[in-house]
């Protein structure tokens, strides 16, 4: 089990990796490219803590929605 990546985002906008390549995870850095996965674009109208997933389980990426707690 994953669990998530617990993190205090400024307000404005941030790109979360999707494809799990970036050397800057959460956020991406470009390696997607190639990949067929594109980051999310997340626009934080003010400063807040978000949950990023980090488990791949989430239907509401790149956010968490406790998924990864789920037995399949």
């Amino acid at each position: 089990m994953k669990t998530p990546i617990v993190l205090e985002l400024p307000a404005g906008e941030h790109y979360v990796c999707m494809c799990g390549k970036s050397k800057n995870s959460p956020f991406c850095d470009g390696s997607h490219k190639g990949s067929g996965k594109s980051p999310r674009h997340v626009v934080m109208a003010k400063a807040g803590q978000v949950a990023v997933c980090s488990c791949g389980k989430s239907k509401t990426p790149p956010f968490c929605d406790g998924s990864h707690d789920r037995r399949s």
